[in-house]
């Protein structure tokens, strides 16, 4: 009879959605405890963080609150101005030469070269290495003493110097340059990968057309690779931000400040100097940093995933 198909089909759909609804209910209750560790340990260190930069905090957290007296005096010091400005330093040419040196690699890779397999690991290898491994390295080579200047001397050209690290006006540009050998190779994995993506029959059409290699590269495959560029730009960006190891096992900020970074001077006024209020004033700064850094990119991915759903 219709109606009594009609009401054992209404019942099926009943059954059927009970087990539904309680793998959600279970699903929801596995992953409470995760949610509270997060909401307890990251966002409520977050917040109290960012509280005790408005108080007179020493060496042990207090509730006198001063305002904005700590970021007054943040500001109108040298150092954390110096740290700034290594850091735009650090930052702008870390970021653009890992992108130009990584695509260069990865263009390269892509012409299939022989022994591909054999050149990728050779180049993504440094990036496995710490920062404090990195630095300690690039230290050895860069000392006057032991390192590449000596060697070179004792080879016959007495004039030859490298002694970046103890050098006021280079010790910064030392830091880029062991930073881009360690980190050239992340961005040549995923601009390589981008790469591997395109049609080949781009690459067809091209040549039947008489395009020049060159060319293609610039005009028609590089703009295809937004995504990969904007992962790759955002991984460094971050890494720009928290730069602290590279610097103390390299440089330990010096000669005098000539190196320092946003990290280094927030590590140092909270266990150096005992001085808590001021240290998460600087962390609360570098936080607003790293969420200017991650807004676009997160408002850039959410109108990407509309599209494609308008799209659908």
């Amino acid at each position: 009879m219709p109606g009594a198909g009609k009401a054992a089909s209404s019942k099926g759909r009943g059954l059927a959605g009970k087990p539904r609804r309680l793998r959600a209910a279970t699903a929801f209750l596995t992953l409470v405890p995760t949610w509270i560790v997060v909401l307890v340990v990251y966002v409520g260190t977050m917040i109290w963080s960012i509280q005790l930069s408005f108080t007179s905090s020493r060496m042990l957290p207090t509730a006198n609150y001063v305002g904005v007296e700590q970021y007054r005096r943040l500001f109108a010091t040298a150092r954390w101005i110096v740290s700034l400005q290594n850091l735009v330093i650090f930052g702008v040419l870390f970021i653009a030469g890992c992108i130009v040196i990584g695509t260069l690699l990865a263009i390269s890779l892509d012409r299939k070269v022989r022994f591909e397999n054999a050149f990728r690991t050779i180049f993504l290898y440094p990036y496995a290495m710490s920062f404090i491994v990195t630095g300690l390295v690039w230290q050895w080579l860069m000392n006057p003493e032991l390192g590449i200047q000596t060697t070179m001397r004792a080879l016959g050209w007495t004039s030859f110097t490298f002694d970046w690290v103890v050098d006021r006006n280079l010790a910064i540009y030392a830091v880029v340059l062991s930073g881009l050998w360690q980190s050239s190779g992340l961005v040549m994995v995923l601009m390589l990968a981008g790469l591997r993506g395109v049609d080949g029959e781009i690459w067809r059409a091209a040549r039947v057309d008489g395009i020049p290699t060159w060319r293609i590269y610039v005009s028609i495959v590089l703009p295809q690779l937004g995504p990969s560029l904007a992962t790759a730009v955002t991984l460094l960006a971050m890494g720009v931000v928290k730069t602290y190891d590279l610097v103390v096992a390299l440089t330990n900020g010096g000669p005098g400040s000539a190196s320092e970074v946003p990290a280094k001077f927030i590590m140092d006024n909270l266990f150096g100097r005992q001085n808590l209020g001021l240290a998460t004033a600087a962390s609360t700064v570098m936080l607003i940093t790293v969420l200017a850094i991650l807004a676009p990119y997160a408002y850039a991915q959410s109108m990407r995933a509309r599209r494609a759903r308008g799209a659908v």
